[in-house]
């Protein structure tokens, strides 16, 4: 946005990109930040509501309590308990009273009135625990106390994510949350043309939501830059250090100012993740939600089933038999390796069933067709590997089945 909108307020793959130029990021240097010929940018916007002043430490504890909140660090602010409470401008409450929703989730609780002080911090919550909007609403914040992108400039926000389904599916939420405040967003990731991303970026977008792969691509060709990146965030941190994309984050982090404000967020604890934090954040605020590894939720019926691999596929199919009886439910089947999917795959459609699969060796344009249908149930039967794992959301379930290392 060039001069637009309304008033400011105080001013690819698996590891992908580099190709045959060797490994992601060989060709980018690690910038050399003199903090003194940095504008200045404001980063603390949160004003605590009356009614949070005025609760207890016996209300704050008892509520963290309640929620299995836990909090390590330094000044952290009291969680909120209603909307209203974390002080949000107007045109971020009208999106979230149009929701109709009732509460904060914990995360969201604790986390916006963190991430609006400006404080970098780490989030440990399980996924769909609301942990978007925990990053997504101060960055809007955020992104409307900085003065108006100039042609040329980069992103204000960069949202790392480790797959292209994550990364599509926070875009979407940007542009909802966006749009009241003419916020512009663009999805950055491999396995798609670059020329429309290319273009989006060229525009000028205020919200960058991105695989590390191709954003390396782009940052090495001199297509986009970091320069005006001052709030920074690691989505699914642990699954991207999984994927082998530590190499690349660091590449990418070495190009945005030390200043910055950085959210780090996380279903597990692991000490890779643990170093992460240490190196890229300062000063920084732990959130836990739950236990500091995977767990089960508790929101969900969990059946399992130990045999050996022979009888899997026959209590497969008699489970689809009982699950599919209804025509709205839909059924998720994870397999360990793509092979596998594909041979179900091939195995439940020459049975009749109505299944398709997705992996990360299927094109974008064959994965996000799959997800549609998936979505809309036209093909209520989704074989996966993990790359549909974490985080993705898929409304309107009645029964989803798990089965995982089938």
């Amino acid at each position: 946005r060039y001069g637009s909108g309304p008033p400011r307020f105080g001013g690819g793959g698996r590891g992908g990109g580099g190709g045959k130029f060797g490994n992601p990021g060989d060709r980018l240097r690690k910038k050399h930040w003199n903090l003194d010929e940095l504008s200045k940018f404001e980063k603390n916007f949160y004003q605590e509501h009356p009614d949070v002043t005025r609760r207890s430490p016996q209300e704050v504890a008892q509520y963290r309590s309640t929620k299995a909140v836990t909090v390590k660090g330094r000044d952290c602010p009291n969680p909120i308990m209603k909307f209203h409470e974390a002080s949000f401008p107007t045109y971020v409450m009208d999106v979230i009273n149009k929701a109709g929703w009732s509460e904060p989730t914990p995360i969201q609780a604790q986390g916006w009135p963190l991430a609006l002080s400006g404080k970098d911090m780490v989030g440990i919550a399980q996924t769909g625990s609301g942990k978007t909007l925990s990053y997504l609403l101060p960055a809007i914040v955020h992104i409307n106390h900085q003065p108006f992108l100039e042609r040329g400039d980069g992103p204000i926000c960069l949202v790392l994510a480790p797959t292209r389904e994550l990364a599509q599916q926070v875009q979407q939420v940007a542009a909802e949350y966006g749009r009241a405040s003419r916020l512009k967003s663009v999805c950055v990731y491999g396995g798609a043309p670059k020329g429309p991303q290319l273009r989006d970026l060229d525009r000028g977008v205020e919200i960058c939501i991105a695989t590390p792969g191709r954003l390396i691509d782009f940052l090495e060709a001199g297509k986009t830059n970091m320069r005006r990146c001052t709030y920074l965030v690691l989505d699914e941190a642990d699954r991207m250090l999984d994927m082998g994309f530590e190499p690349q984050i660091r590449k990418i982090v070495d190009q945005i100012r030390p200043d910055r404000q950085t959210l780090m967020w996380s279903a597990t604890w692991p000490k890779e993740v643990r170093q992460l934090a240490e190196d890229f954040l300062k000063d920084y605020v732990q959130i836990n939600v739950g236990a500091l590894q995977l767990s089960a939720n508790h929101n969900i019926l969990q059946i399992v089933d130990v045999c050996n691999d022979g009888e899997k596929e026959d209590k497969l199919l008699r489970l689809l038999e009982e699950i599919m009886s209804e025509k709205e439910n839909k059924t998720i089947i994870f397999t360990e390796t793509k092979r596998r999917c594909d041979e179900i795959t091939r195995r439940m459609r020459r049975d009749g069933w109505p299944a398709m699969g997705i992996h990360g060796d299927k094109s974008q344009q064959e994965r996000d067709w799959v997800l549609n249908e998936f979505k809309f149930g036209k093909a209520p039967i989704l074989i996966a590997t993990d790359v549909a794992s974490r985080g993705l959301v898929i409304e309107f379930w009645k029964v989803s089945l798990f089965s995982k290392h089938v």
